[in-house]
């Protein structure tokens, strides 16, 4: 199960809206035999108990299938796994958690073991439930997972008063930073952000330029030029602009350039709720969300209570008091009102040091490790 597991991360940022699910096939009658492994391929599909099927062949018959979430038992653009593996002729299924989609929920260990085949559930659960919480709370909760990131100085600043950022942390920090969005099925920025930085939002370590995330950009007013990164790279990037301006030629002029402009719900102080934001996301089958804008939009997420995990990079540098923060204005009177979040691990970048820090409400150990 623990190598299904780290085969179920290669679909981290890459398999949504479906789950990133790993399995392996083991001929007991061959020493423990690994005949067979898969994952959940780019885009979902195939799923991972038909990839290890298939790379197995014949030697399936009779081996035990690992899978890290129940097999599937409705049929959607593909058949259900739990009718390939009864098919397949494998005599036990080992399985880490049932799948909380309603369309199996418990259906699919149930056919297996209709079928004759013997079911073991619930080995390491909470592992598995840690690998998918975004689409656990896609379905259970109606919104995405999402990780906050953010690079401070130490006195928690991410520009000096003049927005000058490049670059508050070294090579390495960014390389992981960049890693972190490949893990992810979205990044998310403000408006603020894109008119200073003029960032792509693109996965740009070797290798895995095919793995940058959607782009997503709060933008009330709507103010993002057609000449920006993001919009000039939206036909080979996907993405969405929330705003709550229906400014009917400006709108027109992005989406020809290929965005996908929303109209967004407005909060009670007449901005974009990211409330909205986070179920529609849900709606579009989004698991995994990287929150990168700065303190007003960080802000924001942590009021509402969205954020799940905190990745805090932080420089051996000060900038000061005068120096833009990494989080906006909480409202917040009395510590005991804090957002507490507990540290999970912390680790040395080159000059910079890594905390990643978990909402105590939130799942026990790093979905993305």
């Amino acid at each position: 199960m623990t190598i299904a597991l780290a085969l179920a991360r290669r679909g981290l940022g890459r398999v949504s809206p479906n789950p990133a699910v790993g399995c392996v096939l083991v001929r007991e009658d061959m020493g423990g035999r690994i005949v067979g492994r898969g994952w959940t391929q780019p885009g979902g599909r195939p799923h991972a108990e038909t990839e290890a099927i298939r790379r197995a062949g014949k030697l399936a018959k009779g081996s035990t299938a690992y899978v890290t979430l129940e097999p599937c038992n409705h049929v959607g653009e593909t058949g259900p796994c739990s009718e390939a593996l009864i098919k397949a002729g494998i005599r036990r299924a080992v399985v880490a958690i049932n799948d909380p989609d309603p369309r199996t929920a418990g259906a699919g260990c149930q056919r297996l073991r209709e079928a004759g085949i013997e079911v073991i559930t619930n080995i390491l659960e909470d592992e598995a439930r840690e690998l998918n919480a975004g689409f656990i709370s896609k379905i259970t909760q109606n919104r995405p997972l999402f990780t906050l990131k953010t690079a401070t100085s130490l006195d928690g600043r991410i520009a000096t008063k003049t927005g000058d950022s490049k670059w508050v942390t070294g090579d390495v920090a960014r390389q992981f930073g960049h890693l972190l969005r490949a893990r992810h099925d979205a990044i998310l920025i403000g408006s603020e952000t894109a008119l200073n930085d003029d960032p792509s939002l693109t996965c740009r370590l070797p290798g895995m330029n095919d793995q940058s995330p959607v782009r997503i950009v709060l933008s009330s007013r709507l103010r993002l030029s057609p000449d920006c990164q993001l919009v000039k790279t939206a036909s080979q990037v996907p993405t969405i602009i929330y705003t709550l301006e229906p400014e009917v030629e400006r709108r027109a002029k992005l989406e020809s350039a290929g965005v996908t402009v929303i109209i967004a719900e407005a909060d009670a102080d007449d901005r974009i709720s990211v409330a909205g934001v986070a179920s529609d996301l849900a709606g579009r089958g989004i698991t995994r969300v990287l929150v990168e804008g700065g303190g007003t939009l960080a802000a924001s997420f942590v009021k509402a209570d969205l954020i799940d995990w905190i990745y805090w990079f932080t420089a051996p540098k000060l900038i000061g008091g005068e120096g833009r923060p990494a989080l906006g204005n909480m409202d917040i009177q009395r510590l005991n009102q804090s957002p507490a979040f507990t540290r999970r691990s912390n680790c040395v970048m080159g000059a910079d040091i890594l905390d990643v820090l978990e909402r105590d409400r939130a799942v026990k150990a790093d979905p993305n490790a």
